[in-house]
């Protein structure tokens, strides 16, 4: 009898699309492209990696803020 080979598990891969939070080396990559744009201008690396992590989550551009209540004149 020919030896049988078991079948992979169902759980061993997880397909792509269920992966939502990006990796380090993704976010990086993202940054580094930001700067790239830039034309490699000085800038802050942490905005970079901010709007990049932003970008990869598919959050919106800025936090919004909420509408501070206007005061009434007396």
């Amino acid at each position: 009898m020919p030896p049988t080979k078991k079948a992979p598990s169902p759980r061993a891969h997880k397909p792509l699309a269920a992966r939502t939070v990006p990796t380090r080396e993704e976010i990086a990559l993202r940054a580094y492209q930001i700067y790239l744009d830039r034309a490699g201008a000085p800038g802050n690396a942490f905005e970079d990696w901010t709007r990049a992590e932003r970008e990869l989550l598919g959050s919106p551009a800025k936090p919004r803020r909420k509408a501070a209540p206007k005061s009434q004149a007396a």
